[in-house]
């Protein structure tokens, strides 16, 4: 089984056992085990099979994860800036911070 959730502006596909990344819960205070639930669901389906699109949620349907580990930092992305034929240059570096979740089930 799995489901299409909408969480924090971002569409992702979600299925049962899986692993993922998610926006920083709980300013990483957040304990390990602790359950999260997916309330805006916009398709459940089987593979290979029939499935619910919701308009735009499907009602009823929800998926319950578990936090695996608080605080995972993400990818290093550099940005700079420069002017040119100035002797001007930048660069900052910022890593972002995600809580991974591990989906336990998924209703609808």
């Amino acid at each position: 089984m799995y489901a299409i959730i909408q969480e924090s502006g971002s569409q992702r596909k979600v299925t049962q056992g899986e692993t993922i990344l998610i926006d920083l819960l709980e300013e990483g205070a957040a304990q390990a085990g602790k359950k999260v639930t997916f309330d805006k669901v916009l398709v459940v389906g089987e593979v290979g099979g029939d499935a619910k699109v919701g308009q735009p949620y499907v009602a009823g349907a929800s998926v319950t994860a578990e936090v695996v580990d608080p605080t995972v930092l993400g990818e290093k992305v550099w940005v700079q800036k420069f002017r040119e034929k100035k002797t001007w240059k930048k660069r900052v570096g910022h890593r972002q911070r995600f809580t991974r979740v591990k989906v336990t089930g998924i209703k609808g």
